[in-house]
C-alpha cells in the first residue's frame, strides 16, 4: 500500500472515529487516541495535517495542534548549562534511561498550560513531532502526565506500530500497552 493511500485510508478512519457521539466521563486515558502510522509517512502526515483538522470540525469538535517537533532543541538552547551539556552530552540527567527529567517536566507543563488555555469538552487537541523525542522523552510518559488534564480527546500522531495491544514509537524499541484507542493507518 502506498504513502497517500495508507494515510487516506488513516484520514477515513478518523474521520469515522471523530464523528460518533463522544461518550461523557470517561477517564484521561480512555480520552486518548493514537493515530499510528508508518514513520516513514511522517512529512506526508504534516502536509495533510489539515484534512485531520477539517474532519474535526465538521464533527463540531474545536481543534488544537501541538507541535513537539522543536521542543527539545528549544529547551536546550534556553538551558543555562546548555554549553557544558554541549562539551558531555553524557552529563544530561535521565539521558541513559532515553528520558531527560527537566526536559520532560517542561514539556509536560507546556502542554498542560496549552489544554487550560485553549481546550475544553468539546476540543481535540492534536500532538504531532512525538517522533522527534526519541532518545529525550518517553511518548508513554508524556501521555500519562497529560491525559489527566484533557477535557475533551487528546490524538497523537504516532510514527510506529500498533500490535497486540502495544505501541512502539518508530519501530525501535520494546513498546508499551496503554489504553488508548489506536486508529491505523495501514490493515492489520
Amino acid at each position: 500500500m502506498s504513502a497517500a493511500s495508507r494515510l487516506a485510508r488513516l484520514a477515513g478512519v478518523y474521520r469515522s472515529y471523530i464523528s460518533a457521539p463522544w461518550q461523557v466521563g470517561l477517564a484521561g486515558p480512555q480520552r486518548v487516541i493514537f493515530a499510528v502510522y508508518d514513520k516513514a509517512d511522517e512529512l506526508k502526515l504534516r502536509a495533510q495535517i489539515e484534512e485531520f483538522a477539517i474532519a474535526t470540525r465538521e464533527a463540531g469538535h474545536s481543534w488544537q495542534l501541538i507541535d513537539v517537533t522543536n521542543t527539545f532543541p528549544e529547551w536546550m538552547a534556553a538551558h543555562r548549562y546548555r554549553e557544558s551539556y554541549f562539551d558531555d552530552p553524557a552529563s544530561l540527567e535521565g539521558l541513559g534511561k532515553g528520558q531527560i527529567d527537566g526536559f520532560v517536566s517542561s514539556l509536560t507543563a507546556t502542554i498542560k498550560t496549552q489544554l487550560e488555555k485553549g481546550a475544553d469538552a468539546s476540543t481535540l487537541t492534536a500532538i504531532l513531532g512525538v517522533g522527534a523525542l526519541f532518545g529525550v522523552a518517553k511518548v508513554s510518559g508524556l501521555v500519562e502526565e497529560v491525559a489527566p488534564a484533557v477535557l475533551g480527546r487528546l490524538l497523537v500522531f504516532f510514527p510506529g506500530e500498533y500490535a497486540d495491544n502495544n505501541y512502539r514509537l518508530l519501530d525501535a524499541r520494546d513498546g508499551w500497552n496503554y489504553l488508548a484507542v489506536p486508529l491505523l493507518a495501514a490493515e492489520h
